[in-house]
């Protein structure tokens, strides 16, 4: 849904380009988004609009300049367009022609049931219910926090190489937060669901059930002694999703960190930076995963880019300006938060592909450790690959087999070592989603990887 004309953008693009450039683009935005909050029993928050505009920018050598409105009037963009071409020094009154050809995406998604078809009061009945299933689990449940969200989200890109882009990306997202308390001891549970998806998506993930999950997850952490802290070997499950992976070398393969030498993985193509068992993907493509998209925010196709291959580091992700820098193709990775902020490199779904061990045979394997069945947030060091995780859900593996829950674990490590280190990857795998956040920019995303164990590795707890 392009809601400029094609006339109007390839002015505009020409405008941006006239004091010279070696790139510029338009990106128009039309979003509707739907929010339901829960708190305390009863529906808190019940919002809905649409937000849209266009944003504006050019590339010139290392600088980019970039503008955005929410005024779609001729002179107002036409003006800003002037004004991010002033950031170019480069020549006057340049003539630049621009052929808008209209792009083909590689991939299409299956959407059943779109949000606009779906009822509000039915969603404010999933919500609900899901409440009531998670209050139900115990007494000693005392705070259910329920949030859905919906949004449709068209975007066209138009660009000065010629390309005329459009993708409608339709997002599902639930969450519940769970507080169960004994005493004066406080645990939580939390669980999401989110994809690019359509209500379709509560079919294929009952909400109570995940609700129930949630709780139980609050409850049984009430019982749980404090980790003991120390080296030991871990088991990481599928559950887990790719949390580790997506902080502990997703962000070190994002393009713009690597060219500023902000990774540890800066100019180490063709070297072994993890296991022979490892290879790592990023993929827009995948049907109804969060991090998917036709186009990304720059009109590139979505594609299949293979980061990390049998240990090798393959490439790295790329926007549209990092790429340029190479003198090499965009990997799709270009993406942004709106039309109020500029692209740049992102992860999309990213993961370990499976291996083949058995997840059960991996476990058996241990016969004192670790196990994370879910983890929490965490945070890393891209110069060093130092990182630290939460784990929300963590056991004792005792004689091959998973013992007692524990909670307050942590994991701490270097990525490099950890990826090096990894000797058993299984046949199995878990994607989890998020928001991930970077230069004050949020999107949607979603990681994974199978089960896999680590020889040793520090585990944050009592000692």
């Amino acid at each position: 849904m392009n809601i400029l004309p094609e006339e109007l953008c390839a002015k505009i693009i020409k405008k941006a380009l006239s004091n010279g450039g070696d790139y510029a683009d338009v990106y128009i935005e039309h979003d509707e988004p739907l929010t339901i909050q829960l708190e305390d029993n009863k529906i808190e928050k019940l919002s809905a609009g649409i937000d849209a505009g266009v944003g504006i920018r050019v590339i010139h050598g290392d600088k980019t300049a970039f503008a955005y409105s929410n005024d779609f009037s001729e002179g107002p963009l036409i003006s800003i367009a002037e004004t991010v071409s002033r950031a170019v020094k480069e020549a006057v009154n340049k003539e630049t022609i621009i052929n808008l050809t209209r792009a083909r995406p590689t991939i299409d998604f299956t959407i059943k049931h779109p949000p606009g078809s779906i009822e509000t009061k039915h969603k404010v009945a999933l919500v609900e219910k899901a409440n009531r299933a998670a209050k139900d689990i115990s007494s000693k449940i005392k705070q259910v926090s329920v949030i859905y969200r919906d949004s449709v989200r068209n975007v066209s890109i138009a660009t000065s190489d010629g390309t005329m882009a459009e993708d409608e990306r339709i997002y599902s997202l639930a969450l519940i937060h769970v507080i169960a308390a004994d005493g004066e001891n406080l645990q939580t549970g939390y669980e999401p669901v989110g994809g690019f998806a359509g209500f379709e998506l509560f079919e294929e993930n009952p909400f109570e059930e995940i609700a129930v999950r949630a709780a139980r997850k609050a409850v049984d952490m009430l019982s749980a002694r404090k980790a003991p802290g120390g080296r030991m070997p871990v088991v990481i499950s599928s559950e887990a999703g790719g949390t580790m992976i997506h902080e502990a070398i997703g962000h070190g393969l994002e393009a713009d960190l690597v060219q500023q030498g902000l990774s540890v993985y800066s100019n180490k193509i063709g070297e072994q930076i993890a296991s022979p068992l490892v290879t790592i993907v990023d993929d827009s493509t995948l049907q109804g995963k969060r991090g998917s998209f036709r186009f990304d925010d720059e009109g590139v196709n979505s594609q299949r880019t293979v980061l990390v291959e049998k240990g090798i580091l393959k490439g790295y992700m790329h926007s549209r300006a990092t790429a340029m820098k190479e003198g090499i193709p965009s990997t799709g990775n270009g993406r942004r938060q709106s039309y109020k902020h500029r692209p740049i490199p992102r992860m999309s779904n990213t993961f370990i592909t499976e291996g083949a061990g058995m997840p059960e045979e991996i476990v058996k394997s241990v016969d004192k450790g670790f196990f994370v069945k879910k983890m929490g947030g965490g945070q890393v060091n891209t110069v060093t690959g130092e990182f630290v995780f939460e784990v929300s859900e963590g056991y004792l593996l005792e004689k091959g087999m998973i013992g007692e829950a524990v909670r307050g674990a942590t994991l701490i490590g270097n990525g490099p070592e950890v990826l090096t280190s990894i000797d058993m990857v299984g046949n199995d795998m878990g994607f989890a989603i998020g928001t991930c956040g970077k230069d004050a920019q949020g999107v949607p995303v979603s990681d994974a990887m199978p089960t896999v164990r680590i020889p040793e590795m520090v585990v944050g707890g009592e000692v």
